[in-house]
């Protein structure tokens, strides 16, 4: 014999009564019941095969303010002839306007519907309106389709379209156009009863009332000994909750971020904004070099210069460096050096001048490891793996005896761990900062290969003129596609799009 709660039985009794369905709507209604108990008593008799679920979507048109108004009151268009006929079926406009009582935002929206409706006829050049021939022999101007709807609207709170005839659906999309109607969707839950849950209200035993909670009058008039307590089924189906929590790529972040400080590095940061001094001239990028050109750096417009007097020592270091190499053995680039162009200020276009800045640093300790995780910014094209406004991650490790070697087990070490990679390879590269240079690429299962960043040792021509006389080596690594890889994504616009289904589910493990 199945068991019955009140409400269960209660609900059951109403979908019978109503000849085996009824909508939730109706149950709430009938027994004043909260929608959520209509809805949890629901799903616990389908889970008993009692009764069914059903959904059913229908377009709901609804009046808005104003069409409140012009259902009570008339359209504008109505009011304009009605006031042309009285004034003998020829105005003008203006006049006809003002006697109609038209505000004045709305004399010309009533006049294109009066030509429109065919009611009347508009000479601009002095500026009348007069009725046409079949309305000057028509005692009333009869009802149109868009008026019948109106009155039909404003007598109930909502309809559906499905309630509407053909040509008044016509003309209800046309109201919506001029903002007197709103239609929108609206799913309405239906309630079956089954051939089993008829037996069980005929069969079935109906437990008495159930308490929800207990209250301070049950446990004070002790009617709590014989009160029954509810029982909950914790394996119930329940509507899905979406908790507040930090981005996908934000927590990304913070465990790349986790790991590096784990490995012992520390990190570097700095401000958007940067001079070309760091983040060129220092890496031993020439002032003529194609990097610089407006195609591929954002320079600030105002102002356009920074203030670099602080660093006078290591400017004209730098300067010499670059004009014949100066004390590096190197021949340098062989030009005159600018210090305007230096103190020209941009939207850092890589995270390196972050670790120029480092090595500059009277804080610098050797032997030492830095990284930064900055965002960067250059003119690209954006599609499916560029972004003009992306993240790196920089790192560079000072130690009198690193080489080549360190560097590729540090990079495939971080690609492993970072991204999930299953396996890297590294070719060679050219950087002006750099020599040997390497660029480094990973592959994961079911994603391929794909290009991450450079690498190198930094060149004496980068790190003497910041008074640094061991080696360097230096990656900067995108990490946008890091995070790719490790998500399993593959188009780089997933990571900043607004796509609540993907947002929900994306976890970072």
């Amino acid at each position: 014999m199945v068991e019955l709660r009140v409400q269960e039985q209660q609900i059951l009794l109403g979908l019978e009564k109503n000849g085996g369905k009824a909508s939730v709507e109706q149950l709430i209604s009938t027994y004043n019941l909260p929608d959520a108990a209509v809805m949890r008593n629901a799903l616990t008799l389908q889970e008993k095969a009692l009764l069914s679920i059903h959904a059913a979507t229908q377009n709901v048109i609804k009046l808005t303010e104003e069409g409140k108004t012009y259902a009570k009151e008339g359209l504008p268009e109505r009011k304009l002839v009605l006031a042309i006929a009285e004034m003998g079926g020829s105005a003008n406009l203006r006049d006809a306007a003002e006697k109609s009582g038209l505000q004045e935002q709305f004399i010309q929206i009533a006049l294109g519907w009066v030509i429109r409706k065919k009611w009347a006829i508009y000479a601009s050049q002095s500026n009348t309106v007069n009725l046409s021939e079949k309305l000057l022999h028509e005692a009333v101007i009869s009802e149109g389709c868009d008026e019948r709807l109106l009155k039909f609207l404003v007598s109930r709170e909502q309809a559906t379209l499905d309630e509407l005839s053909d040509e008044l659906k016509a003309e209800a999309e046309q109201l919506k156009k001029r903002k007197l109607v709103s239609i929108e969707p609206k799913t309405t839950r239906f309630l079956q009863i089954t051939e089993e849950g008829k037996i069980a209200l005929v069969e079935g035993k109906t437990v008495q009332q159930e308490v929800t909670q207990l209250t301070p009058e049950l446990i004070i008039t002790g009617k709590w000994h014989t009160a029954k307590l509810q029982k909950y089924n914790i394996e119930a189906p329940v509507a899905k909750t979406w908790p507040g929590k930090k981005h996908p790529y934000l927590s990304f972040l913070d465990k790349v971020r986790e790991t590096l400080v784990t490995l012992g590095f520390q990190e570097m940061v700095g401000t958007n904004v940067e001079t070309s001094l760091f983040n060129f001239d220092a890496l031993n990028i020439p002032q003529d070099h194609p990097a610089r050109e407006v195609s591929d750096i954002y320079y600030i417009k105002d102002p356009k210069c920074g203030d670099i007097s602080s660093h006078d020592a290591i400017v004209e270091r730098i300067k010499e460096t670059h004009e014949n190499g100066g004390q590096t053995g190197s021949t340098g680039w062989g030009y005159k050096y600018s210090f305007e162009a230096a103190q020209r200020l941009i939207l850092r276009g890589h995270g390196t001048c972050l670790s120029a800045r480092t090595l500059e640093s009277k804080e610098l300790q050797v032997p030492s490891k830095y990284f930064s995780i900055a965002r960067v910014y250059r003119p690209e094209v954006v599609d499916r793996t560029h972004l003009s406004e992306f993240n790196q991650v920089e790192g560079i490790i000072i130690d009198p005896d690193l080489n080549l070697r360190d560097l590729l087990g540090v990079l495939g070490k971080f690609a492993m761990e970072i991204a999930g990679a299953s396996k890297v390879r590294f070719k060679p590269d050219y950087f002006p900062f750099t020599e040997p240079s390497v660029e480094l690429s990973a592959y994961k299962e079911g994603y391929g290969w794909i290009e991450f960043g450079g690498s190198g040792i930094f060149r004496p021509e980068v790190t003497q003129p910041l008074g640094v006389n061991v080696p360097v080596i230096a990656w900067g690594l995108g990490v946008d596609r890091l995070f790719m890889m490790h998500s399993g994504i593959d188009d780089i616009r997933m990571i900043f799009c607004s796509n609540l289904e993907w947002l929900r589910k994306k976890q970072v493990t």
